[in-house]
């Protein structure tokens, strides 16, 4: 395959790119920053790893590379959880995923011969938040902002659909491996200070960074594989849960909690995203026959932490 990937530098994109690469096929890295993305995927261990300059929110001639691509991965956005929702920020969240979106399907669109696929990120926020719910890919959407996001982010990728192009949307969970959310989780639980975050009693829907990455070649790659997908494992747990297993995984205690309102005061609205879960079953995940390699936190976060 060729495969043309936006986000590829990111925590998810990079382990997508070696996986593919380590496979034999062919990527072409759609990137702001060629410099950082020749670091990441220097052409001597990378010779099939083919790097395009690219304005996500504008048209140009980077899409004319879609037109080489038997597929195309579409992971781009800028990070929720860092810094506080500011307006800007807020504007900022909702462009890179919507715009963005837009011209990676205006690319598909125009080009000849078209891709066969696209995988489209979205996020589990999609539903909103939770301590009572259960939610599976056929749940309605939630109204806060990041549901609002989603929604908007994945209107723009359906309209791949009019082209006869097939869709895949992914809705992430929280991705956990050597980096993304627990790598900010780790440093406290070394220092003796771990605990849950906030009430401890909020959702924390979750998936290994393998599996993801397993979820997104079996989608790339079946083509019976279309519509909306749940990327999370199908045990999620609660955030007191999470802590216990890894204090036990790290063999470090695991009593001291973090306040609410000292990751309010860090990340203002965007505090939502650790202090407010969901309940998330994969639910066609698993009707597809997909095998998780960490269907349970234990094994997974062993695996992540030794």
């Amino acid at each position: 395959m060729k495969v043309a990937i936006t986000g590829a530098t990111g925590f998810v994109g990079s382990r997508l790119v070696q996986r593919l690469h380590g496979e034999g096929n062919k990527i072409v890295v759609l990137t702001r920053n060629t410099t950082f993305a020749q670091k990441v995927f220097p052409s001597e261990a990378f010779p099939n790893v083919e790097i395009v300059a690219y304005t996500p929110n504008a048209s140009g001639s980077w899409q004319s590379v879609i037109a080489s691509c038997d597929s195309v991965v579409n992971l781009a956005g800028e990070p929720i959880g860092e810094g506080r929702w500011t307006p800007e920020r807020k504007q900022e969240i909702l462009n890179s995923r919507k715009l963005g979106t837009q011209k990676i399907v205006e690319a598909i669109a125009n080009a000849n011969p078209q891709p066969s696929v696209l995988i489209n990120a979205s996020a589990i926020g999609y539903y909103g938040t939770s301590e009572t719910a259960t939610f599976d890919e056929t749940s309605q959407s939630g109204n806060d902002f990041l549901a609002q996001v989603c929604q908007a982010w994945e209107a723009e990728a359906r309209k791949v659909k009019d082209a006869g192009v097939r869709l895949v949307i992914l809705r992430f969970g929280i991705v956990l491996g050597n980096g993304g959310a627990l790598g900010k989780m780790i440093p406290p639980f070394k220092l003796f200070a771990g605990g849950p975050i906030g009430s401890g009693r909020q959702w924390f829907s979750w998936i290994h960074v393998d599996d993801l990455v397993n979820l997104i070649l079996q989608a790339l790659t079946k083509p019976e594989i279309e519509g909306v997908y749940n990327a999370t494992a199908p045990n999620p747990v609660r955030m007191a849960d999470l802590s216990q297993t890894m204090g036990q995984v790290m063999n470090r205690p695991s009593w001291l909690p973090v306040p609410a309102f000292a990751i309010e005061a860090l990340l203002g609205d965007g505090a939502i995203v650790v202090l407010e879960g969901q309940q998330v079953i994969p639910k066609r995940t698993v009707q597809t026959g997909f095998e998780y390699k960490y269907p349970n936190l234990q094994p997974a976060l062993t695996q992540i932490l030794n």
